[in-house]
C-alpha cells in the first residue's frame, strides 16, 4: 500500500512537460516544473497585471474608467479661473491707487492720505500713504507715467456712482457708524438671526475668505471701481468669480470672528482705493 502524499509533497514533486511532434512523436522540447513554482508564477503575474491596470486607470485611461475624472478636471479649471480673477482684481486696485495718487498730486494735495482696503479686510491696521515730495517734484514724476497710461481725469469725485441704485444689504438698525478717524471704515448693522445678506448692486465676487478678526468675509467688485465688503457672516453662499445680481442673497448674517459681540453685519464700501460712508449711499 502506497503511503499517502502530504500537501508539501504535492507542491514539491517535480514534473516534466514534454512536447512531441504529432506525426512521428519525436521530442521537441521539455519543461520541468513543480506546483509550487506554478503557484508563485501565477501570483506574480496577477500582481503585475493588477498594478499595471490600476496605474492605467488612474492616468492614461482615467477619462474612461474614473467617473470622478471629469469633475476633478472641472474643479481644477475653476480654481485656475478664480486665481486669475483675484490677480486681475489686485492689479485693478493697484492701477486705481496710482491714478488716485496722481490726481491728488496734480491738485496739489500731496499730504492727503488714503487707506488700502486689502489690509482693512485682513483685520490689520490700515496703511496711510502720504506724499513727502514737493508738488513740482511729484508732478514731474507722475506726469510722465500719466502720459503713458493715457487716462482722462475728472474733478467729479463720484461720477461713476451717480446713476447707480443700491439695494439695502440687510434690514436692521445701525449700532456703530462709519468713523475713518477711529479706523472703523464701515457700519455695523444689527439684524435678526440667520437673516440673509443681499448684494447692493450687480457685480462679481472677488473675495471669499475667513479671517481671525472678521470671520467669514465676502467682497464684490461692482462697476465704477466700487467694492462692497460684508464681514462677520455665519455662512457664505457665493464662490469667487461668480456674478451676482443686485438684491441677490450672498451670505447669512452671523457672529464669526473675534471683533464682534453679537450677530450683525459689518458693511464697507470702497471707491478707487478710498473708503466711503455707506449711509451716504445706502438706506438702512
Amino acid at each position: 500500500m502506497k503511503p499517502k502524499k502530504t500537501l508539501s509533497d504535492r507542491f514539491t514533486t517535480r514534473y516534466q512537460l514534454v512536447i512531441r511532434n504529432e506525426e512521428n512523436l519525436s521530442e521537441k522540447s521539455t519543461l520541468g516544473f513543480t506546483y509550487a513554482k506554478v503557484l508563485v508564477f501565477s501570483v506574480v503575474v496577477f500582481v503585475v497585471l493588477f498594478v499595471v491596470s490600476l496605474f492605467l486607470a488612474e492616468t492614461l485611461l482615467a477619462k474612461w474608467f474614473d467617473p470622478r475624472h471629469a469633475q476633478l478636471e472641472a474643479n481644477k479649471q475653476l480654481f485656475e479661473l478664480a486665481k486669475k480673477m483675484d490677480s486681475l482684481a489686485l492689479e485693478d486696485q493697484r492701477k486705481e491707487k496710482f491714478i488716485q495718487n496722481f490726481q491728488r498730486v496734480l491738485s496739489g494735495d500731496t499730504g492727503t492720505a488714503f487707506v488700502d482696503p486689502a489690509q482693512s479686510l485682513n483685520g490689520e491696521r490700515p496703511v496711510r500713504i502720504v506724499g513727502n515730495m514737493s508738488a513740482s517734484q511729484s508732478d514731474s514724476v507722475f506726469r510722465r507715467e500719466f502720459e503713458k497710461s493715457n487716462v482722462t481725469l475728472t474733478t467729479n469725485k463720484y461720477r461713476d456712482l451717480q446713476n447707480t441704485f443700491f439695494f439695502t444689504p440687510i434690514t436692521g438698525y445701525v449700532s456703530d457708524h462709519y468713523d475713518a478717524k477711529k479706523g472703523h471704515f464701515g457700519i455695523d448693522v444689527v439684524s435678526k438671526k440667520n437673516e440673509p445678506v443681499k448684494c447692493i448692486a450687480d457685480g462679481t465676487v472677488i473675495i471669499r475668505d475667513w479671517t481671525q478678526e472678521s470671520g467669514y468675509v465676502i467682497a464684490v467688485q461692482h462697476a465704477g471701481n466700487l467694492i462692497s465688503i460684508y464681514k462677520h457672516n455665519a455662512e457664505l453662499l457665493k464662490k469667487v468669480g461668480t456674478f451676482v445680481n443686485a438684491g441677490e442673497i450672498i451670505s447669512i448674517v452671523g457672529n464669526s470672528g473675534e471683533m464682534t459681540d453679537g450677530p450683525h453685519l459689518h458693511f464697507e464700501l470702497w471707491y478707487n482705493g478710498s473708503s466711503l460712508n455707506p449711509e451716504e449711499f445706502v438706506t438702512f
